[in-house]
């Protein structure tokens, strides 16, 4: 017990990577303290990150090189590439090999002719002057740059991985002495490529770069060597007459606020300079944490008090609903195993008098165990993604990571899938396990397919870098039919061959006729009640993870999701076990497909949070944007289901099968 102390006191004493370290190292040395450990984790607010790559060190005057990674919008939901827009371009340019999740994500990261030094400063210089000439913007050039500014876009550069950001300072506060106490300072990603004004459209050509250092302690007679730690920018609007050039790309900025914007005519040729100016700072910020500034944007506290609120609402709620479950079924099984009012009990009304019809197999049973099966595929892969990612080795800084083990880990999940499926398939008293499995295989995978597939036509039509290329989309079906269906075909084969669930009572031949049933045991109704309790579990961080895929927000409280995932399955199978029960207590024995579409009646909810977040948070008014958000809204609802649904229906089965298994049937 003194080990797992004294891991708790040195992890709180770690900062930012430092505690990654610790982490692995007492990993090693004792595993139980480890799995111990594992629910504090959970609970600790700040995160932490293992980063892809080991930092590099830069000498004094070493080049450092600034990368593009595309242009993006909230109002648009399209990213586009750098070099989409007329900006001043390098000899040559090189395209970054990328990873399957960069490719989805629409990053392009390109190399720029920014020239920035380790620890030089640059006043000002100008990018591709040609004899001090500024560069001229034709009318579709122009055209499209104040299109672009008027759809608020925002550039994205990264120096060495490290993105820019443009500080905000906020004031709570606006009296004249409180104004320095009471300076939030925030930051947000990228800045914006220009701004609106009385009708005007400038754009910002001058970028001061704010790089900062962490000189890294070394012996006598040694080099110094730096780490970058933190990427800013200042982009500012100035017009050509206020900056002078010289033949040596050299610039002088304007004093003061004297300075005119530099505006954007669309209707005509500009005249403009791109300029840049670097400044290097000496930062106390150690390369391990140097993700903190980009990863503490949003208010935490606000986010711990909710998913506190949240688990204790739900825990609570779940505690009653489990204390009059089972009081009324330690009730109901007493009264049905008293061998003297074996008449009395045959009389009365309740679940026990559908037990030779609750097992007969449903319509339709290959299409519900292929469903099941791509549930409990998304399951696996989400359980240990997020479990991961909260060990801190899937973190923003590894760009696409995420996205392309979640890939790959629903492809090699399909072992899992396809076994249960087919164990349930044969179990349903199905045979044609062969065309069952293929059903697995290509159903969910396949609408996911379709839909994304009309959506990237779309996407391929507006010439974003957010159209998954064609190369791309040829290597995700030779994953889909080369890894996913392969292995779906062999965990069905050995699912269907193993010994089917052992249902304890006997299923008659004759069905039982089901009485009129009341307005409440509706199953519209049923899905509204089953999903309150789930939705109500995770709907907080429903906001902060809509806020990271719509408004290009970094996410990366993966404690806080592993912990609210778990308040999820616990919600889920509690409600659907309540359900169940009260559907064979209406005498109504048609309980699979039911069960199945109720306990995802959550993913209802998500709809429509989802339809509530469009019309209040985001500013989309085009129809492409608003379908894609509306399409990839409909994958989102649809997994939810899948995976809300799949949790609620094996939670219902285990507890009609314990249920059944309890009574006496004669």
């Amino acid at each position: 017990m003194s080990h797992i102390v004294k891991g708790i006191v040195n992890f709180l004493s770690f900062k930012g990577d430092h505690k990654a370290t610790y982490w692995f190292t007492f990993l090693t040395e004792d595993w139980l303290s480890w799995s111990l450990l594992l629910l504090f984790l959970m609970c600790e607010t700040r995160a932490f990150y293992v980063p892809g790559v080991a930092p590099i060190n830069f000498h004094q005057n070493d080049p450092v090189e600034i990368k593009a990674v595309k242009l993006t919008s909230s109002r648009t939901q399209l990213p586009y590439e750098y070099y989409s827009l007329p900006f001043c371009q390098p000899g040559k340019i090189t395209y970054k090999a990328e990873n399957l999740g960069e490719v989805l994500r629409g990053d392009r990261i390109v190399n720029t002719p920014f020239q920035v030094l380790m620890n030089s400063e640059k006043k000002c210089e100008v990018l591709c002057s040609q004899s001090n000439k500024p560069v001229t913007l034709t009318v579709e050039q122009s055209r499209l740059v104040a299109e672009r500014i008027t759809e608020d876009y925002y550039v994205h550069l990264i120096a060495d991985n490290l993105p820019v950001a443009t500080r905000l300072e906020l004031y709570s506060n606006r009296d004249g002495d409180d104004k320095k106490k009471e300076k939030d300072v925030q930051f947000e990603h990228g800045y914006r490529l220009g701004f609106t004004d009385v009708n005007k459209i400038y754009l910002h050509n001058h970028l001061s770069f704010i790089l900062y250092y962490h000189r890294e302690d070394l012996e006598e007679d040694q080099e110094h060597t730096y780490r970058v730690v933190r990427f800013e920018v200042i982009p500012q609007s100035i017009r050509l007459e206020d900056l002078k050039a010289d033949e040596k790309s050299s610039c002088t900025l304007p004093e003061g606020t004297n300075s005119s914007p530099q505006e954007i005519d669309p209707t005509k040729e500009n005249q403009l300079y791109f300029t840049y100016s670097v400044h290097w700072e000496e930062s106390d910020i150690k390369w391990a944490s140097r993700w903190d500034t980009y990863l503490t944007m949003s208010d935490v506290q606000i986010h711990w008090f909710s998913i506190i609120n949240s688990v204790v609402v739900v825990f609570f709620l779940s505690g009653i609903l489990s204390m009059i479950i089972i009081r009324t079924l330690r009730k109901d099984i007493a009264n049905y195993n008293k061998e003297d009012d074996i008449e009395d009990t045959m009389e009365e009304s309740g679940w026990k008098l559908v037990h030779g019809d609750v097992f007969r197999p449903p319509q339709y049973p290959m299409i519900l165990s292929s469903l099941l099966g791509s549930g409990i595929q998304l399951f696996c892969m989400i359980l240990i993604v997020i479990f991961v990612a909260m060990l801190g080795m899937l973190s923003p800084s590894s760009r696409g990571a995420l996205m392309t083990t979640a890939c790959f880990l629903f492809m090699f999940m399909g072992v899992f899938g396809g076994f249960s499926a087919g164990r349930l398939y044969r179990t349903l008293k199905g045979h044609r396990w062969k065309k069952g499995a293929f059903c697995t295989a290509t159903l969910y995978p396949g609408v996911v397919f379709g839909i994304c597939f009309v959506l990237n036509c779309f996407i391929w039509g507006k010439h974003s870098s957010g159209a998954v290329p064609f190369p791309t989309m040829v290597a995700l079906l030779c994953m889909w039919f080369g890894i996913s269906l392969p292995l779906v075909y062999l965990g069905y084969y050995f699912g269907f061959r193993k010994q089917p669930y052992d249902n304890p009572v006997r299923t008659n031949q004759i069905p039982r006729q089901i009485p009129e049933q009341r307005w409440y045991m509706n199953r519209f109704v049923g899905i509204l009640m089953a999903g309150i309790l789930p939705f109500g579990a995770m709907f907080i961080e429903l906001f902060f993870i809509f806020s990271a895929i719509w408004e290009n927000q970094f996410y990366y409280l993966f404690g806080f999701l592993f912990l609210v995932f778990i308040i999820l399955v616990v919600s889920c199978s509690q409600i659907s076990i309540v359900m169940v029960y009260f559907q064979l207590c209406a005498e109504d024995y048609r309980w699979w497909w039911r069960n199945f579409l109720v306990s995802g009646g959550s993913a209802f909810y998500v709809l429509v949070y989802a339809i509530f977040y469009f019309v209040n948070k985001l500013d989309i008014v085009e129809f492409i944007p608003s379908l894609l958000y509306f399409g990839y809204t409909a994958l989102m609802v649809l997994s939810f289901w899948l995976l809300t649904g799949t949790i609620g229906f094996y939670a219902a089965y285990m507890f009609v099968r314990k249920i059944y298994a309890a009574v006496k049937i004669d």
